[in-house]
């Protein structure tokens, strides 16, 4: 039985975690410097394929409700209840688009209609099935943020 044990403790030293597992930060755990934050949620870089998806998906980010994002205009029904996406990521560092996905009544202003996105007081009027959750995981905001990094303006 040590035996087992022995091989089981060299084996899983040799097995690599994957680093969104071994590396993520809980919701409560997440450290703002002013509204930034400077590390990585996962540990792992984002995807802005991903980010984009999750950006249009209206049972995740449901960005476009608010916001407008040329670059995904074959996507239907852009808001304009909030500033435009195009060009965020002249207006806005990786650092600080990250503290305001994750929360945006923290990094931008406490009466935003924005949700936190990984934040436990995602806002008022929360989907029932969020209450107490995240809406997006550490790596969708990862993948979110290196979208929106793209969105850069075309002068």
């Amino acid at each position: 039985m040590k035996l087992v044990a022995a091989y089981l403790v060299v084996f899983s030293a040799l097995v690599p975690v994957p680093m969104a597992l071994a590396g993520e930060i809980a919701p409560a755990d997440v450290k703002y410097d002013g509204t930034t934050i400077t590390t990585s949620l996962t540990g792992v870089p984002g995807n802005p394929e991903d980010g984009a998806k999750v950006l249009a998906d209206r049972g995740l980010g449901n960005c476009l409700a608010c916001h407008v994002v040329t670059p995904l205009a074959k996507e239907q029904f852009h808001g304009d209840v909030a500033p435009a996406l195009d060009g965020v990521a002249d207006r806005w560092s990786p650092e600080e688009l990250r503290g305001i996905v994750v929360n945006a009544k923290h990094s931008l202003n406490p009466d935003s209609v924005m949700p936190g996105f990984y934040s436990l007081e995602a806002g008022v009027n929360v989907r029932k099935d969020l209450v107490g959750k995240t809406i997006l995981t550490a790596q969708q905001v990862e993948d979110v943020v290196a979208y929106l990094v793209t969105l850069k303006d075309a002068n």
